[in-house]
């Protein structure tokens, strides 16, 4: 059996430093908001280029709070892929403000730059970019649409810890950039965590003010905010697991690379670019009878997932704010799209196993 994914088995290889930490942590007794965050915070901003990194609860947080700091006007339009996870989305409608779904790139599954500046209106103010699968955006056209109309760029790196384009890292385009460091990510912590980077350092203070009751000091309250802390635990298990980042996704680089190169043609296979050096939290492929290739390789003892089997607009939450727009694009991906293991407990062999069973498909 090969499954999609094996946390216990990812996570094996940390166990006595997790351990380790784990004594020390409980005796000092100290278990919000300690030194421990702190460290990853800085650990992590080094990681990325990032002047400031804010540890926050969870990735969907990561976003409100980023949207939040903006401070736009009640009820803003703020532009979305209409295929990203409902996560984005949902940061946008509880921070108050409404989502406008422009469609993706078939090829590269991200939001189309070309389709951007039609969906702008006198509303818009802002633009969230999703780096899907650990794939960036293309970001240079992008970056000159939203300098054109004043835009601020949210960035959700959810998927992307790691990845490039031309050069430049994910969660350096934006004025925010929103991570998740859910257990099955490429850093991913032993629960829900997730971090909020910005180069601005009075939104750096405003931020750490939103997660913390809208306080930077005790009991004293300058502005509405949240509870939605980075958790001194959590930040001990993502200090561990950071200097493996790399490898990680150099490893899932390798496993990738075997199946571009050896899956038959009937597949539809990620696009591979020289402007983007990807690190594969998701390795999808697509094909017009999904259902059947994920039924046939399941009697074969592999384990795949559809990431996502929904699109936005579909969605019985969504459909009274989305009405009855269609995304054609992104429907097709979604009728299509199936996620093969690579995940960093996968070996060559797991992956030539699961090319032999799709090429016999």
């Amino acid at each position: 059996m090969i499954p999609y994914d094996n946390l216990a088995k990812v996570n094996e290889k940390y166990t006595l430093l997790f351990q380790s930490r784990f004594s020390s942590f409980l005796q000092k007794g100290w278990y919000i908001l300690g030194e421990e965050v702190k460290r990853f915070q800085d650990e992590f901003a080094a990681f990325n280029g990032s002047r400031n990194c804010v540890g926050v609860a969870n990735g969907l947080d990561a976003l409100i709070i980023s949207i939040i700091a903006l401070e736009l006007p009640s009820g803003s339009e703020i532009i979305v892929p209409s295929n990203t996870y409902i996560a984005t989305i949902l940061a946008i409608l509880q921070a108050g403000h409404k989502p406008i779904l422009v469609e993706p790139d078939l090829h590269t599954y991200n939001i189309d730059p070309n389709k951007i500046e039609s969906a702008i209106t006198k509303k818009t103010k802002a633009i969230i970019v999703v780096h899907l699968y650990g794939k960036c955006c293309e970001m240079e056209p992008i970056k000159i649409i939203a300098e054109k109309y004043q835009l601020p760029i949210i960035e959700d790196c959810a998927q992307s810890h790691g990845a490039k384009y031309k050069g430049k890292i994910a969660g350096s385009f934006g004025v925010f950039a929103a991570f998740s460091f859910y257990p099955s990510k490429n850093l991913g912590a032993l629960g829900d965590a997730g971090a909020i980077l910005t180069n601005d350092n009075q939104l750096a203070k405003k931020l750490m003010q939103l997660r913390n009751y809208g306080s930077d000091r005790k009991y004293y309250n300058e502005v509405i905010g949240l509870n939605s802390r980075l958790d001194e635990l959590q930040a001990i298990f993502l200090q561990i697991k950071l200097p493996y980042l790399n490898m990680i996704n150099d490893h899932k680089r390798k496993l990738a690379k075997l199946y571009l190169e050896n899956l038959k043609k009937d597949f539809i296979l990620p696009v591979v670019h020289e402007d983007y050096d990807d690190v594969y939290h998701i390795f999808n492929i697509r094909h017009p009878k999904r259902d059947a290739v994920r039924t046939y390789l399941q009697k074969k003892g592999i384990g795949t997932e559809i990431h996502y089997p929904v699109s936005p607009n579909r969605q019985k939450a969504l459909i009274s704010i989305v009405g009855h727009q269609t995304f054609p694009i992104s429907e097709e991906i979604h009728a299509t799209t199936l996620s093969l293991p690579i995940s960093s407990c996968h070996t060559e062999a797991d992956i030539l196993y699961v090319i032999d069973a799709l090429n016999a498909f």
